[in-house]
């Protein structure tokens, strides 16, 4: 008897995914951020800065909150401080943006059942570029 393998939510995430909002994306190459964002750029997604510290990133404008955003987003990739997530849930809750990915080290149980619960899937403390780069090489 055949058994069927456990579908990769990820990778589906990654697959239909376009547009990732990266809050807390730096303007400067040193920053973790700001590669992983610029890896993933270079991947086809469309990576749009939330930052209201900097002008842009990556070649891209940035927007001082997700509410500012004035487009279509995928995943809300989180590169903040565990204690600012629970705002940038509320924000993509209110959006209705489908995947919250939190990059590792950034853990907030609370913010992610309250994201579960309003439908959102959520990746947290695990690395958005890895997780890329094991899958589709």
């Amino acid at each position: 008897m055949a058994s069927r393998p456990n579908p990769d939510t990820i990778a589906d995430l990654l697959q239909r995914s376009h547009t990732i909002a990266v809050v807390g994306l730096s303007n400067s190459p040193l920053r973790p951020s700001h590669g992983v964002s610029a890896y993933m750029q270079t991947h086809g997604y469309r990576v749009i800065p939330v930052n209201p510290t900097i002008r842009g990133s990556l070649g891209e404008k940035s927007y001082p909150s997700l509410l500012d955003v004035p487009e279509k987003i995928d995943i809300v990739n989180i590169f903040r401080r565990p204690e600012f997530v629970e705002e940038v849930v509320d924000q993509a809750i209110r959006l209705k943006v489908p995947a919250i990915w939190m990059q590792e080290g950034v853990v907030h149980e609370a913010a992610a059942r309250k994201a579960r619960q309003a439908g959102i899937f959520v990746v947290m403390d695990q690395c958005i570029l890895q997780e890329h780069r094991a899958r589709f090489r």
